[in-house]
């Protein structure tokens, strides 16, 4: 279900009988691994690519998120910038929410005592935002990852450039051409990760050799067709969305591990003949783990803000279950924090992962499936 259009419809129809709430302030559950976090935001723009929406040149904002040496003394990064921040939430009726809050520090020196790190890109869904992964990105980095997220400029909801120049989302006719685009941009980011990796901050430290890529619904189609077409992603996993689009050619299958998420709802095997197709397509390591309970937005933020904003739009219990399941909020980001973790670690650090064998009693609602 698309975002804008459900809450806007909802706050429609509830403006004058919701009664106002008291402000809610969006907490994400502080990641577990040993190191601080940093992140900082980066402007990026593609010479060689007219944007198809504005025929000008493609830009992008992406952020980079770290295991830092040191935030004391940095500022605590935002969730989604103010300015995109106050558009947002002044489009759906939620102006008593604040996004103010990550487990980032803004600028925060990258430590070096790691070696070389592991990079993993994260792509979101249709009409969302790079924002909305924060969970399961902040832990990566307590882990030892670098990660980039990308926010796909037209199609994400909305889009902060420097100087304050907000871009809303356009929601697309053609979804299998707007992943065509997905890929490119994802494809122009890793080539931009070699100049990153000459940068005096990150100089050397990123192993473009370790790369992985996950994402979300359309995020998790972008993962997965991105994969078929570039070799340097070597480890990918899509939650709710990974699958074969119309114009994927996968003779051969593709042979690098894939961890594949889903629900039994919307985007999941089930109900999904292209998701299942992909699943067949895959020769290499992969493994298919079901979230009982889950609803296609419990695999991100959205289980924490859509239920915190329930009350002021006036959703139904049918409505919220509809889009977040009856999955706890917190059993939700438990799964973020264990599961992706254990997977690029597994997979592009070479630790076993115990959790990726079988079932397990902290998780009893996933099921797994070879």
């Amino acid at each position: 279900m698309d975002r804008r259009l459900f809450l806007t419809a909802v706050v429609l129809s509830c403006a004058v009988a919701c009664a106002p709430a008291a402000p809610y302030t969006l907490n994400l559950p502080a990641p577990t691994g040993p190191h601080p976090v940093g992140t900082r935001t980066m402007r990026l723009e593609d010479g060689a690519r007219t944007d198809p929406w504005t025929g000008g040149r493609r830009e992008l904002m992406i952020s980079v998120w770290y295991p830092a040496r040191t935030v004391q003394g940095f500022p605590v990064a935002p969730w989604m910038p103010a300015d995109a921040a106050k558009q947002y939430l002044e489009e759906n009726g939620l102006t008593d929410i604040r996004l103010d809050r990550t487990h980032g520090h803004e600028g925060a020196p990258v430590t070096r005592a790691l070696g070389r790190l592991p990079v993993v890109l994260y792509s979101p869904g249709l009409d969302a935002s790079r924002s909305y992964g924060t969970a399961v990105v902040q832990e990566l980095a307590s882990r030892g990852f670098v990660v980039v997220t990308i926010d796909h400029t037209h199609d994400a909801a909305v889009v902060s450039f420097p100087g304050g120049r907000v871009v809303l989302g356009r929601k697309p006719s053609d979804l299998e051409q707007a992943v065509a685009v997905r890929i490119a941009d994802v494809r122009f980011v890793l080539d931009r990760l070699t100049d990153l990796n000459r940068e005096d901050d990150l100089y050397g430290l990123l192993d473009l050799d370790r790369i992985g890529m996950f994402g979300h619904s359309l995020g998790a189609w972008t993962t997965s067709a991105t994969m078929l077409r570039d070799r340097r992603i070597r480890a990918g996993m899509g939650l709710d969305g990974a699958k074969l689009g119309a114009h994927d050619s996968a003779p051969n299958g593709l042979s690098r591990p894939f961890l594949l998420v889903d629900t039994p709802g919307k985007g999941g095997m089930a109900t999904n003949p292209a998701v299942r197709r992909f699943w067949e397509k895959l020769s290499g390591w992969r493994l298919h783990l079901t979230i009982r309970g889950a609803a296609h937005n419990s695999m991100g933020d959205d289980v924490v803000l859509i239920r915190a904003a329930a009350g002021r739009l006036g959703l139904s219990q049918a409505e919220l279950t509809e889009l977040v399941g009856t999955i706890a909020p917190e059993q939700a980001q438990a799964f973020q924090r264990a599961y992706p973790a254990a997977f690029f670690e597994q997979h592009l650090l070479g630790k076993p992962a115990p959790l990726l064998e079988g079932p397990s009693a902290e998780f009893p609602e996933v099921s797994y499936r070879r």
